[in-house]
């Protein structure tokens, strides 16, 4: 059984979201009782007074710097956050992720002296407000915080990042003093994205592939080799026995060659049989705590690490499962999930672009797909994306759409110099979805330049060369 293994991870950088009553609903209806949110917004932990779901509230990043610099900074996030909720009763909170993988090579070191810092303050907060013994606080960390010598790539030559090791041997000390667990992000997904020779089969569970010898021990997947070359980084710290809890796993569904359903689907179902044999790694025997990523698309998510970004969600946007799963007993008895019960949407109309459109429309698309795409969501198109498939008055016609529903369907928003109109016919086709979005409790109007960027230039330029297809 899976109970109490699994969780879910709840993003919130989404155009339209679903109200958060919405989805705790939908978290009980499937059985899901652990969540990690990456902030403590007070709407959404408010929804979950009396469900019994076991909370992670989260600490973004940008954060860190004013938590470390004084502790009363901390004590007054924990009384805001916290203790407020604990003296209302009904909220199970457990843990307190201070930061998001704020180790990441990409960060160029920007938040490595505050972390552990703002974890101090922020552990000394709880003490003093009696709740540490029940509630501790941890640091979500990504992979690249270990590694192993590429001449020995096994998980036994693992240790932590040479330019970090000395903050990661601190940190984990302090975590292991104070009962903490090590939270660690993994991604055999990313270890197929970023290495075109990485051995497919590997990245799931079958057995399929060539093995891993690590002296004797065999390594039949990289969760499995990913998790213990930590396993040995922690031994070669001097915390051998640290809890460690998979913090987020996933398989993206969108956005790449190697996104899609049937690979998620056979990624998942391997992931919970395996969750339900209690096996555990070899280096780790038994059962591992694990919180998938993630529970829902995020349609504002930075693409710079790819256009997968935004499709993670076991759940699309509006709350609806992609594909069957054996969330509860990890046995094979697959059936789709339950997804979000009384969804309202907008009005069943599109935006496309108009044929009838007056002259020089060659000229003047390029600039109107940009602009569409840099305000909306245009990750979906592309060779092995959902909606590759499209011509090229499909993939205008796509972009306009996705500014259209970002904008909550204002006529304005489908003009694009005369270029498009609004019909009421459905425009999805060859299997690519044109969404109508839904009404949000709190919509974000704007998309940062900067997450857009490699996608825009990409796209300017095919366009330019009257080749409308994208690139994922």
């Amino acid at each position: 059984m899976l109970a109490g293994a699994i969780g879910v991870n709840w993003g919130s950088l989404m155009s339209h979201r679903l109200p958060p009553s919405t989805v705790v609903r939908m978290l009980k209806d499937n059985g899901i009782n652990k969540v990690k949110l990456f902030d403590a917004d007070g709407s959404t932990v408010n929804a979950f007074a009396r469900t019994g779901i076991e909370l992670m509230l989260g600490i973004p990043n940008d954060q860190l710097s004013h938590l470390a610099r004084d502790y009363n900074n901390a004590q007054r996030w924990v009384t805001h956050n916290v203790t407020k909720y604990l003296h209302i009763g009904g909220f199970d909170i457990k843990y307190i992720a201070v930061g998001n993988e704020p180790f990441l090579e990409s960060f160029n070191g920007a938040f490595i002296d505050v972390t552990l810092p703002a974890l101090k303050n922020i552990h000394r907060a709880l003490v003093e407000a009696g709740i540490s013994h029940h509630m501790k606080p941890t640091v979500p960390l990504n992979a690249d915080v270990y590694d192993s010598p590429a001449d020995s790539p096994i998980p036994s030559s693992g240790n932590f990042r040479a330019d970090i090791r000395k903050h990661m041997v601190q940190l984990v000390h302090f975590l292991h003093a104070i009962n903490a667990p090590f939270i660690i992000n993994i991604y055999p997904f990313l270890s197929l994205y970023q290495n075109p020779n990485f051995p497919m089969d590997f990245a799931f569970f079958e057995g399929r592939g060539k093995p891993l010898d690590d002296a004797g021990v065999i390594y039949t997947n990289v969760l499995d080799a990913n998790h213990d070359t930590l396993i040995w980084s922690l031994k070669k710290a001097g915390v051998p026995d640290m809890k460690v809890i998979v913090g987020e796993i996933g398989w993206p569904t969108d956005g790449d060659k190697n996104a899609n359903v049937k690979q998620a689907k056979r990624f998942y179902d391997g992931l919970l049989t395996k969750l339900a044999r209690g096996k555990g790694t070899p280096m780790r025997p038994g059962r591992m705590e694990v919180y998938l990523f993630a529970l829902i698309d995020e349609d504002l998510k930075s693409v710079l690490p790819g256009n997968f970004e935004r499709h993670w969600g076991i759940f699309t946007y509006d709350g609806r499962p992609k594909f069957q799963m054996d969330i509860s007993t990890g046995r094979g008895r697959d059936k789709y999930l339950v997804g979000a019960k009384g969804v309202e949407y907008l009005a069943e109309q599109w935006c496309v672009l108009n044929d009838e459109a007056a002259g020089g429309i060659f000229e003047r698309i390029p600039a109107s797909v940009n602009y569409a795409c840099s305000n909306a969501d245009c990750t979906s198109l592309g060779y092995g994306c959902s909606c590759g498939g499209l011509d090229q008055k499909g993939n205008v016609s796509y972009a306009f759409n996705a500014y259209f529903q970002a904008q909550d369907q204002d006529e304005r928003a489908c003009d694009f110099q005369g270029l498009a109109k609004i019909v009421k016919k459905n425009a999805s086709q060859n299997g690519c979805l044109f969404p109508v979005q839904i009404l949000s409790s709190r919509a974000i109007r704007t998309v940062t330049g900067v997450e857009l960027c490699p996608l825009l230039k990409i796209l300017v330029a095919l366009i330019l060369l009257h080749n409308y297809f994208f690139t994922c």
